[in-house]
């Protein structure tokens, strides 16, 4: 997962030199930033990036606090100081000495204008709990594996934001370049402001990178962010992949929140650890209770999904504590293991390695390292199409790792399966909606938009638990029914005998609605074959066996919950039960008002029958005067 936040002038950068290099905790005041981290056995910020050569850095080398002022704090070189003073002895002026050292528009400038300078982006790294939990609790193996995928996996994203993402904007955004070179300065943390184990990493990406003109300009910063979606998949599904590898793990879906997306956790870690090192959880959705019924009295409505993630960030600065005192890590994960023994009891924390091993055999056992590439464009265009409506390739890219992780469940892929997922969903389920204009620049591949043309999903109510209202359906429980229809036409494709087996293309494009896409993907670089497949079967049927295949070690509540089982939401009888009973409040409610005395009409009062037929309005009555007709 990725979370971003923005690094501005003023104290912006001085909570990350003063707080964040030092662990999130509050140094003593004039104590070098150094020294404070070896007294409390803190890592010290590394340099990474490409970028790197151009401002006289190497790509591991400790990030020292005057370089990061200099580069986050006031925008100029981190050796501005040796530059300006040897430009001061050849006789420079010091404003001219100065102005030498600072990278691209200086800061002055743009505060001139009264704009805040962006100097750079935070992005902060943090594995799934359950991995943090294994992280906190596991051997000193165990512990080095997972930081081992942890900063592979954040090099990985960086090398591909530098690689598809990241350019260089001029000419008030209306020129831009290809940015192959970001300088990034990342420091580690090991627990959160409770004090309870959550490994993270900050990135703080320097809003400058340089042209190959030697010209120092600003990133498009919301390209950046716009693909932050995509990035945080990327991360997760590198980083869970290499540690069940390496370790013999397995992935499990578990529900979060009720009709959104699961997380994927490792199999064998027990809730109650997990919720046991999500301290800051219970205190955001306790906050988030009290929020979201002030929000109820003013608008007089629930929040729609956006709306709570809004909420939810302000729940979570609500109780944010206040700086702690740094510790080293072997003293945090002394205090953590007591801890959870004082919890759980030392047989549950001594065996939770060898009982997620267990685990993670028996579904590697049933689960193998196979894809179906035609189900998988099916199930990443639906969903995205579900959600969005109109969406962008770095949306399907992101749902296709999504479904590389649900699928795989820690398995290893080979590279580029995801690109190549995305690509044939658009190609062969997508609609392009951006048409290029003439006179005007080309958009690049990744910022063209699109829709598909499948069904879409009717709305419909859940019924709600613990006395709670039914509610209605979410996107992304109306997108898996999008896409489970989608896929139950494919398996739809039945057996032919030998001498009709020349009329199975026809019977695919019936089912599917196109042309006989799955022999093309048979021939595909990703195409999967399954060991265990029938010569005579047709293209669906070996996709419906691959798929089945894979959801073998699904747990039930995932399979048959609410977020996959349309028939659980609506048509069991509590379900049923509950809705009538609101139709009945509702019905009720409706002839109160309907047998509610009127009150009577004075007699010179205007019939509106007779109204209506006097003030027929004209065909464009109501129309805006400034709209075209």
């Amino acid at each position: 997962m990725i979370s971003v936040a923005k690094v501005q002038p003023g104290n912006a950068w001085r909570y990350y030199t003063r707080g964040v290099a030092f662990g999130d905790g509050r140094r003593r005041a004039r104590t070098p930033m150094k020294d404070a981290q070896e007294e409390a056995g803190l890592p010290p910020g590394i340099w990474m990036g490409r970028g790197l050569p151009a401002l006289g850095l190497t790509a591991g080398s400790v990030v020292t606090e005057r370089q990061a002022e200099l580069l986050f704090g006031e925008g100029r070189h981190p050796d501005a100081d040796r530059m300006e003073r040897e430009l001061l002895d050849d006789g420079a002026d010091p404003e001219t000495a100065r102005l030498t050292t600072v990278l691209g528009q200086p800061v002055e400038e743009i505060e001139k204008r009264k704009q805040t300078p962006l100097l750079a982006l935070d992005f902060v790294f943090r594995p799934q709990a359950s991995l943090v939990v294994l992280w906190a609790l596991g051997d000193d193996h165990t512990r080095r594996v997972i930081e081992r995928a942890h900063g592979r996996a954040i090099a990985t994203v960086l090398r591909w934001l530098e690689d598809e993402v990241a350019e260089t904007r001029w000419a008030s955004g209306r020129k831009r370049a290809k940015a192959p070179a970001l300088v990034v300065a990342r420091w580690r943390h090991f627990d959160n402001r409770d004090g309870f184990p959550l490994l993270h990493d900050h990135c703080l990406i320097l809003n400058r990178v340089q042209r190959q003109d030697g010209s120092w300009y600003a990133l498009d910063t919301r390209r950046l962010l716009q693909h932050v979606v995509a990035a945080g998949t990327l991360y997760t599904l590198t980083m869970t992949t290499e540690v069940c590898e390496e370790l013999g793990l397995a992935t499990v879906p578990r529900e979060v929140t009720p009709g959104l997306r699961p997380v994927m956790e490792i199999a064998g870690v027990d809730s109650e650890l997990i919720d046991w090192s999500a301290t800051r959880r219970e205190q955001i959705e306790t906050a988030l209770e009290g929020i979201t019924e002030k929000y109820v009295a003013k608008h007089k409505r629930l929040p729609g999904e956006r709306g709570r993630h809004g909420l939810g960030w302000w729940a979570a600065q609500d109780t944010r504590r206040e700086k702690k005192t740094p510790k080293p890590l072997e003293q945090l994960r002394a205090w953590w293991r007591v801890s959870a023994i004082l919890s759980f009891g030392q047989k549950m924390v001594d065996g939770l390695l060898e009982r997620c091993r267990a685990a993670g055999a028996a579904i590697r056992k049933r689960v193998g390292p196979l894809v179906d590439t035609a189900l998988a464009a099916v199930d990443v265009a639906a969903v995205v199409y579900t959600v969005r409506r109109t969406f962008a390739r770095r949306h399907v890219l992101a749902e296709a790792r999504r479904h590389l992780m649900e699928t795989l469940r820690g398995r290893a892929f080979p590279p580029g399966l995801d690109d190549y997922i995305a690509d044939h969903a658009l190609s062969r389920h997508g609609r392009q909606l951006t048409v290029p204009q003439e006179g005007r620049r080309t958009p690049p591949p990744d910022q063209l938009t699109y829709t598909a043309d499948f069904p879409w999903p009717a709305r419909w109510w859940i019924a709600g638990t613990d006395g709670k209202p039914p509610r209605a359906a979410t996107r992304y429980e109306r997108a898996q029914v999008a896409s489970l229809a989608l896929q139950n036409a494919i398996r739809t494709t039945r057996a032919v005998p030998a001498a009709a087996r020349d009329e199975a293309p026809a019977a695919t494009a019936s089912a599917t609605g196109r042309p006989d896409d799955h022999n093309q993907d048979q021939a595909a670089p990703h195409a999967v074959d399954h060991p265990d497949r029938d010569a005579a079967l047709t293209p669906g049927q070996r996709a419906a066996a691959v798929h089945a295949h894979q959801q073998a070690a699904m747990p039930e509540e995932y399979l048959e919950g609410r977020t996959t089982d349309p028939a659980t939401w609506l048509d069991t009888p509590e379900n049923l039960d509950r809705l009538a009973a609101v139709t009945r409040e509702a019905n009720a409610r409706r002839r109160a008002i309907a047998d509610r005395p009127k009150p009577e009409q004075p007699t010179d009062a205007v019939n509106p029958a007779d109204q209506q037929q006097h003030h027929t309005p004209r065909p464009d009555q109501g129309r805006g005067a400034g709209r075209d007709r």
